[in-house]
């Protein structure tokens, strides 16, 4: 299943760490970050775990749920969890779904055959809370994912969602945002952005938001 922005997170239900999971039931009304591993008691994955076990307030204060998944059963899962824990001076705190009957796998195109046809690559979806995939990302077996830069698009997300911008490059929160081209009228303009803005170019215009 080819999945693409917009589209709507498919839901499972399946066991895991925590017990059996519904998805959407999980997720209720907050933003969701389903992220996939090849195999249990791989180095890479450990330390990416334990990073995201230690961001926990930091993914709470923006609404966040997350979930790993991987293609080993419940049991190894939860001996793979005691070393989590130890080597990374952690305790994990969310859920690792058990997908051996790559059920989940194959909804989420999660499995590529021209890299396994069995383990499932490293993925990583950002789900809003209309379920609807706003972002996905597909990373190297040996190159670890970015966790702050996960929160950084969640930040991007949320912002742009209540506001009527865009974030440029290299954006972090607090910095300048631009005001998106469809907005040309200078009454909207006034009243949508009071605080003023930079005009570089007709559809390049810098503005910074109340914090």
């Amino acid at each position: 299943m080819t999945l693409q922005l917009g589209d709507s997170a498919p839901n499972f239900e399946q066991k895991s760490t925590i017990g059996t999971v519904n998805f959407y039931d999980y997720l209720g009304e907050s933003w969701g970050v389903l992220f996939s591993h090849p195999k249990d008691f791989t180095p890479v994955c450990t330390t990416e775990l334990g990073t995201t076990a230690k961001l926990k307030d930091e993914f709470e204060k923006r609404n966040v749920k997350v979930l790993a998944l991987s293609v080993d059963d419940v049991q190894s899962h939860e001996k793979w969890v005691k070393d989590i824990n130890r080597t990374q001076q952690t305790q994990v705190n969310f859920p690792i779904i058990a997908d051996a009957d790559r059920k989940v796998s194959s909804l989420y195109g999660m499995i590529h055959p021209k890299a396994d046809n069995t383990l499932t690559v490293r993925s990583v979806f950002i789900i809003d809370p209309s379920k609807k995939i706003r972002l996905y990302l597909t990373y190297p077996a040996a190159t670890g994912r970015n966790f702050e830069e996960i929160l950084r698009v969640i930040d991007g997300l949320q912002l742009t969602d209540s506001n009527a911008v865009a974030t440029p490059a290299n954006w972090q929160q607090g910095d300048e945002v631009v005001i998106l081209p469809s907005i040309q009228d200078p009454k909207e303009l006034e009243t949508k952005f009071p605080q003023g803005f930079e005009v570089v170019t007709p559809y390049l215009r810098y503005t910074k938001l109340s914090a």
